[in-house]
């Protein structure tokens, strides 16, 4: 199991997006695959969780945020070799460990954590709760937006993360994040 968790290396800068449900992430991982010719990481937790929801009508346990995590890592490291330039991650297990922390009692599975703390990423792009949030069948904290962003920004300090905060529209978001990553790039050749 803790092989599934591990990064594997890849000739690439990667770069996640990270933050709450609902603030533009995917919308924002599509357009900068799109922007550098490259490939982002969705995140294995919504398929997952969506096929749970379709299938049991039930929602995320603890017991699903292992496999969830495994799925993730499997995503990134088969994706990580598909490029030499960036790797746009819709999320990481960070964020796994995050969303476990905010809603099982503070809890994580030491070995989750592990890996969360242990792979590294050359950049991450929090997004901040100035989007609509919208529903739908997994979304659930609509009225704990402010309480989970700050979740998100508490772990990124404490975990001594390199991030860059995200907000306005999509157009803002994009260009703010292109002018960070061409700075990754150019300092990689």
């Amino acid at each position: 199991m803790e092989e599934a968790l591990k990064q594997q290396p890849a000739d690439c800068i990667k770069v996640v997006l990270f933050g709450p449900e609902s603030t533009g992430k995917t919308t924002l991982s599509r357009q900068l695959a799109r922007h550098y010719n490259s490939v982002w990481v969705p995140e294995y937790a919504r398929e997952y969780l969506q096929n749970k929801w379709n299938n049991e009508r039930k929602t995320c346990e603890p017991e699903d945020l292992m496999p969830i995590a495994i799925g993730q890592m499997k995503l990134e490291n088969e994706l990580a070799q598909k490029t030499d330039s960036v790797l746009i991650c819709d999320t990481d297990i960070l964020e796994t460990k995050v969303y476990s922390e905010a809603y099982y009692s503070g809890t994580c599975d030491p070995i989750l954590e592990a890996y969360a703390l242990k792979n590294s990423y050359d950049l991450y792009f929090l997004t901040y709760i100035d989007t609509p949030w919208e529903k739908d069948d997994l979304r659930d904290k609509p009225n704990e937006r402010e309480r989970m962003f700050k979740a998100f920004e508490d772990a990124l300090i404490k975990y001594n993360r390199p991030y860059v905060l995200l907000k306005g529209g999509k157009e803002v978001r994009l260009k703010i994040a292109v002018e960070h990553i061409d700075n990754l790039l150019n300092h990689k050749k």
